[in-house]
């Protein structure tokens, strides 16, 4: 079976982080396309690293090769990517990892800046923080796994998506994981 795997969620919540956990734990990620590593490895040019990304993601498509992708989820580029895959028979897996505000997303930004990672435009970060849940909601559809893991204190599984509801799988439900859940009833 060919599996993608979209490690998403807004700047600054662990998605990279994410990434390491599940690759020590899975052998099933196939190539790993992280945007921003990639970015870095060509001096921070933000065009090159997308195109390079871009170039990687088809070619894992048309070998037919497992992979994994960080993305915010933002723009249009996911959403092609995950119905060319549907097309080519992947399965597809996201897991969601979130946090429950703008601000502590941006905290951990700064932190990772002080670190010499890479930083985002407060602007941006705020944006697709508000933007959220449309961009999910406009790929959920595709997958055939959805697994929603919260990241205030390390990650923890906190509900999945099946058969169009949201699951939630403990009694201790974070906040931004309620809204989800509002937001989803409401559509």
């Amino acid at each position: 079976m060919k599996i993608y795997t979209i490690i998403g969620g807004v700047n600054g919540v662990g998605k990279s982080s994410l990434t390491g956990v599940l690759s020590s734990e899975s052998n099933d990620l196939g190539v790993i396309i992280d945007t921003d590593k990639i970015t870095a490895l060509l001096g921070g040019d933000k065009i090159k690293g997308g195109k390079a990304a871009i170039k990687r993601i088809n070619n894992s498509l048309e070998k037919g090769i497992n992979f994994t992708q960080e993305t915010t989820l933002s723009g249009s580029r996911t959403l092609k990517t995950i119905k060319r895959a549907r097309e080519l028979d992947y399965f597809i897996r996201l897991y969601y990892v979130g946090v429950n505000s703008a601000d502590e997303s941006m905290k951990r930004i700064r932190n990772r800046v002080e670190k010499g990672g890479h930083d985002i435009p407060e602007q941006d970060v705020k944006r697709r923080y508000n933007k959220r849940f449309e961009d999910l909601v406009n790929i959920l559809p595709y997958c055939n796994e959805v697994k929603f893991y919260d990241n205030e204190n390390g990650f923890v599984e906190k509900a999945e998506y099946k058969n169009g509801e949201l699951i939630t799988k403990s009694k201790s439900i974070p906040e931004w994981i309620k809204d989800l859940k509002q937001y989803l009833d409401n559509k």
